[in-house]
């Protein structure tokens, strides 16, 4: 059968490439999206951004969408037009996120499409769950290059132990503001900011992935699709109204993703514990709870 696997963001598909690659050695395969100079040629599985279906008719057995509930690809009409242009008129489209949209919702509801969870990730383990951080005047005193004590104490601790951190902020102007008040407390780390416009972000998260930097102070344009292992969140301002219950739900997720490291820090500073943070929390717990009676059951089997 010849397979698309296809996600509207860029990081996510570089990503997947050489992980699937790796899995399929004698599969042929070719990754397309809008910054790659790789030359289009036929193959058995395609890896690509959810633009690239558009070049595409009746050309997939089976067609998966990651991170479907993701903008450019939620909502678009064209993109959704796409998919259904994309595979042959007998296939099956495959829509896969950890936070489904509304649209997605109504669509399970009324048994339009169907559903599967997967509440444990590959090693079996259970999600790793928010803590709740409170700070007076996190939002002033971030705006005047001041943060957290603990923050400090936290990130200076990491380092010291070589244990890789992302640090999320709600706007690109906090990323200037969170590395001069490091630099000010003079932290012996290397590190980068990073946001979706960023000329070299492909290049920064190369190096974080690579092992070349401490941590990466980064916007919601790494919330979800990246995988770097063995990694920490920290996230400033997570009560801030740029971030809805998915964005947190999507950074959680970050955290775990290695058997090596099931687990690891993940502290939402915030001033006031908000009905999305309340949400974000809920939906980790609930995933959990479907787990740990997979987990009942497989020991009650045993």
């Amino acid at each position: 059968m010849r397979i698309g696997i296809a996600s509207p963001r860029i990081d996510v598909v570089i990503e997947l490439f050489p992980r699937i690659k790796k899995a399929f050695k004698n599969v042929s395969m070719v990754l397309l999206h809008g910054k790659s100079d790789q030359p289009y040629k036929y193959c058995q599985l395609t890896i690509c951004t959810t633009h690239q279906l558009l070049r595409f008719k009746e050309a997939f057995d089976i067609l998966v969408i990651d991170e479907v509930d993701v903008f450019p690809f939620s909502g678009s009409q064209m993109l959704h037009f796409a998919v259904k242009q994309a595979v042959k008129k007998n296939s099956a489209t495959l829509y896969l996120t950890a936070t489904p949209d509304s649209c997605l919702l109504k669509s399970i509801a009324k048994n339009k499409i169907s559903v599967s969870y997967l509440p444990l990730r590959f090693h079996g383990h259970l999600l790793p769950e928010i803590k709740i951080v409170k700070q007076k005047d996190l939002g002033n005193n971030i705006s005047r290059e001041k943060l957290p004590q603990k923050f400090i104490h936290d990130i200076s601790q990491l380092v010291s132990q070589n244990k890789k951190c992302l640090v999320f902020v709600p706007h690109i102007k906090d990323l200037a503001l969170v590395k001069n008040a490091l630099q000010k407390n003079q932290i012996n780390a290397k590190f980068e900011t990073v946001f979706s416009a960023d000329p070299k972000r492909l290049d920064k998260v190369s190096k974080m992935r690579n092992g070349e930097l401490d941590f990466l102070i980064t916007t919601t344009i790494l919330e979800r699709g990246v995988t770097f292992y063995g990694i920490n969140v920290i996230v400033l301002k997570a009560d801030d109204e740029i971030f809805s219950t998915s964005p947190l739900v999507q950074i959680a997720g970050r955290v775990g993703r290695s058997a090596a490291q099931p687990s690891g820090k993940l502290d939402f500073y915030v001033e006031n514990r908000t009905k999305t943070l309340k949400n974000a929390q809920w939906q980790i717990r609930h995933m959990n709870q479907k787990g740990r009676r997979i987990l009942k059951s497989e020991m009650s089997s045993l």
